[in-house]
């Protein structure tokens, strides 16, 4: 007794902090919408800005996530999953803004939701590993969830940018699949060249003449902690608790990030994004529960 009893409440500890980081940076992600409408600059130059502000904040953890830095790691980045990488986030990300722009914040969050069960489907198709038929199902839920939501906005003025969030939904399911073929291959420094190479790219077509000081602290903040806070916080968060929970809690960013935006600024978005967006987070609940569900049975079965 005397062994057990203090292991139950330190155990107990690292869950509550992994919780707690899990959900802060659902938080930190979910803000996304609301950094987008308070800009006022245009979408080439807030690609370019946005990015080289998240590349600048993700140099941070780099130097205390995976192994730090040193040249073996960056390395990496001219390995053929290394240069995979950098094309999807550059790819991803360059869509995820024009997205935003483009289309409700709520098309763009409801759509996003399905790159689990996207990055499943290449999973299959790619690595040839096995797809549960609860997957498969809650996939094909989630898609007819999609087409609802694209559909709707076909002569409406936001088809493009719904198929712009599609497009960051696959390219960002790439981004899950790429590592599972190279294990050994640092994901963190990609991503911190995938930032600069976008400002390269994009920075020419934009204006920096258009960013005055709010613009300048809005894209600083973007990056530091939407592409750069969140993901630290997730990934400190994940090792403390089992990834199924951690993806139930996530299924929060499908809700709050329109929430704050329909709160702030009043974006209503349209009636068939609420019944394509019930779908979807329906099937991404649905099958996150049953995985937490059968996370929890063999401490169960341990702590009896």
């Amino acid at each position: 007794m005397t062994i057990e009893n203090p292991a139950r409440p330190l155990a107990g500890s690292e869950h509550e902090k992994g919780v707690l980081l899990i959900v802060a940076a659902t938080l930190a992600w979910s803000a996304s919408g609301v950094y987008s409408r308070l800009l006022t600059t245009d979408v080439w130059t807030a690609i370019a800005w946005r990015s080289l502000f998240g590349g600048l904040f993700l140099l941070i953890p780099c130097l205390f996530l995976e192994g730090g830095i040193s040249r073996q790691q960056w390395r990496s980045v001219f390995h053929p999953s290394g240069l995979a990488m950098i094309a999807c986030q550059t790819f991803s990300q360059v869509c995820f803004i024009g997205a935003l722009y483009m289309t409700t914040v709520a098309n763009v969050t409801m759509i996003y939701a399905t790159a689990p069960f996207i990055a499943a489907i290449l999973g299959w198709f790619i690595l040839r590993e096995r797809v549960s038929t609860r997957t498969l199902i809650a996939g094909g839920i989630s898609l007819f969830g999609v087409a609802v939501i694209v559909a709707s906005s076909i002569g409406g003025g936001t088809g493009v940018g719904d198929l712009l969030a599609l497009g960051m939904t696959a390219s960002f399911a790439l981004v899950i699949i790429i590592p599972r073929i190279s294990p050994d291959v640092p994901s963190l420094p990609p991503t911190v060249v995938s930032a600069f190479l976008t400002l390269v790219i994009f920075a020419p077509f934009g204006s920096v003449g258009s960013l005055d000081l709010h613009n300048w602290i809005v894209l600083a903040a973007f990056g530091a902690t939407n592409f750069s806070l969140a993901l630290v916080l997730f990934l400190a968060g994940a090792k403390r608790m089992p990834p199924a929970e951690a993806a139930l809690i996530g299924t929060m960013e499908i809700v709050l990030t329109p929430f704050w935006v329909w709160l702030l600024f009043s974006e209503q978005p349209p009636v068939a994004t609420f019944f394509g967006g019930a779908v979807i987070l329906g099937a991404v609940l649905w099958h996150t529960a049953i995985d937490v569900n059968r996370s929890r049975r063999p401490r169960r079965a341990q702590s009896l």
